[in-house]
């Protein structure tokens, strides 16, 4: 694989279309995936590797599902794209409206980002006010708005942490801290009358998997009511995965908006937006604000978004799924327990994560107490066995109804074997 990642720096910015594909943080030069079918992928060279990745969360029923597969065919025979209305985009709007109790009206997009970028702007845009507060560690795409990191204390106007980014994007964006309520009310009170939105990963995922603690949802829920400001719920990486209703039916939240992606689509490029009537049909063509995309809603995505939602409606299905989420981490958990090495498991349902540190792991600023030179060992000994986890500590491994309990015994072991060498 090394003449094709050699071609590849060529003809693509390091080498990669998305930079944590680059294997820079545990070193070594990234794999070349050639195919993937039900809880593995298969390199260029022909090894196979038990997957913990999943396309970063979308296959939640593992790779090339046969029903997905099937209803992808058949939308792309009849054609992959009409720039115009069709029957399936009304269905699955329909699907996810009624698993989705905040969802009264979606609208459908391409990409988590568009989604999340579209999201604010409709806060932005009823509300008539302009500042929006993020958390440090949360990720919303790389929508200018988003790639922002505190300044030199939680209530100050946010700096920008890429290039291209202008100072006035970042201005209107207002850090505060994850699983801390304190730090959202000083935004507030020191931008009264002024903030549109608080968004937030209710389950953050882009920090390694770092659960709200008891009371935290509900107070963003109370402190948004009391200062007028919309809750957004960034569901692009939880929705359909946590639950029937995502992170919202997990915990009993209600979002005033929400944003979906990767499980909705089956595989395929998919995002969407939605909320409250009165907020959404001030959407053009209804309302003022502008949102369109030439892809949106075409039948190819549409139907691989209806044949997943309809096989997760099946009647067990996100019992089966923890189960075997817990029966792998409980495995590893219970074979290093006697190990010298720091590691800490933070899990919720089928996503989860184990840190090289002792916990619990509450914000961004505890997830970066980490060991990453620990990880990388962890992340190239698995690889080597056939495990496939994301090359970064900073992200969640995923579970699939595909994974079979030999998947799981296997991966386990594998896991236990490594970390023992660590602590050697």
């Amino acid at each position: 694989m090394n003449e094709l990642w050699n071609r590849a720096q060529k003809v693509l910015p390091g080498g990669v279309n998305s930079p944590v594909r680059a294997f820079r943080s545990v070193g070594g030069d990234p794999i070349f995936i050639d195919k993937a079918k039900g809880s593995r992928i298969f390199d260029k060279s022909g090894k196979s590797y038990i997957d913990f990745v999943g396309s970063w969360g979308p296959m939640i029923l593992g790779h090339s599902h046969p029903q997905v597969v099937e209803a992808t065919k058949k939308a792309l025979e009849k054609g992959a794209s009409f720039g115009a209305c069709c029957e399936l985009e009304v269905e699955f709007a329909e699907m996810v409206c009624e698993r989705v109790p905040s969802l009264e009206m979606v609208r459908m997009v391409n990409s988590g980002t568009e989604a999340t970028m579209s999201v604010v702007r409709v806060a932005r845009g009823v509300t008539g006010k302009e500042k929006l507060i993020k958390f440090r560690g949360c990720y919303h795409g790389h929508a200018d708005a988003f790639l922002i990191e505190a300044g030199s204390g939680m209530v100050t106007h946010g700096e920008p942490n890429s290039k291209g980014v202008t100072q006035g994007a970042a201005k209107d964006t207002l850090l505060a801290e994850y699983n801390s309520l304190e730090s959202v009310e000083n935004v507030f009170n020191a931008n009264p009358n002024e903030i549109a939105c608080i968004i937030v990963e209710p389950v953050a995922g882009n920090m390694g998997l770092v659960p709200p603690v008891d009371g935290f949802l509900q107070g963003l829920r109370n402190l948004c009511d009391k200062h007028n400001a919309l809750l957004i719920f960034d569901e692009v990486m939880t929705g359909f995965r946590l639950s029937s209703a995502g992170a919202e039916g997990l915990y009993g939240i209600t979002p005033d908006l929400a944003a979906f992606g990767k499980v909705i689509g089956g595989g395929l490029p998919v995002g969407g937006y939605g909320g409250k009537r009165e907020f959404m049909e001030q959407i053009s063509p209804l309302g003022p604000i502008y949102q369109a995309g030439t892809l949106s809603g075409n039948p190819m995505a549409m139907a691989a978004g209806i044949a997943t939602l309809t096989e997760l409606g099946r009647s067990g299905f996100y019992q089966e799924l923890d189960n075997k989420s817990l029966a792998l981490t409980q495995r590893v958990l219970d074979g290093v327990k006697d190990l010298q090495i720091p590691i800490h498991l933070q899990q919720v349902g089928s996503m989860f994560t184990f840190f090289f540190q002792n916990g619990p792991v509450q914000n961004f600023h505890d997830a970066c107490q980490g060991n990453d030179e620990y990880f990388a060992k962890f992340f190239q000994g698995l690889l080597a066995r056939g495990v496939y986890v994301a090359p970064s500590s900073y992200e969640a491994f995923f579970m699939s109804a595909a994974h079979s309990e030999e998947d799981l015994a296997f991966a386990g072991d594998a896991m236990i074997e490594v970390l023992t060498e660590l602590a050697q």
